[in-house]
């Protein structure tokens, strides 16, 4: 007598489409979930930086009237030389630090309304008010 050895039938092993899903639809939920939370931190970093560029932009315009009598008519000053400023020892600053993090010129009024010069960082919106990351920062603050 012959037997024969019945074999158990295999399973092909994979992933089932449904299964498939499921993991992308997790992925895309956790994907989501870190994107807005790095984007507020980037945001926030952004805001940090822009309030430090203005201090340092504001003592670059300090160190231009203390080598010219005044500050300068326009923030381009700083980085060229104007025709009436005989004791310019600059340039003061680079083209890049004239715009702020968001790649939006600061604001710069000569004569200020709050003192010899206003410097003014407007945010992420780039526009006079706001709150938030959109809140204006001047140098007198």
């Amino acid at each position: 007598m012959q037997y024969r050895h019945i074999r158990p039938r295999r399973r092909m092993s994979g992933f089932t489409l449904l299964e498939m899903l499921a993991v992308i639809a997790l992925i895309g939920i956790v994907a989501t979930v870190v994107v807005a939370n790095v984007s507020n931190n980037l945001d926030k970093g952004k805001y940090g930086a822009g309030k430090a560029q203005l201090t340092t932009l504001s003592q670059k315009i300090e160190n231009y009237a203390l080598d010219n009598g005044t500050p300068p008519q326009q923030l381009e000053d700083l980085v060229t030389k104007p025709a009436n400023a005989p004791n310019w020892q600059g340039p003061y600053a680079k083209e890049s630090e004239l715009e702020d993090p968001w790649h939006h010129p600061f604001g710069y009024k000569y004569p200020g309304d709050h003192g010899n010069f206003d410097l003014i960082f407007y945010g992420r919106d780039g526009k006079p008010g706001g709150d938030g990351y959109d809140k204006d920062v001047g140098n007198w603050q």
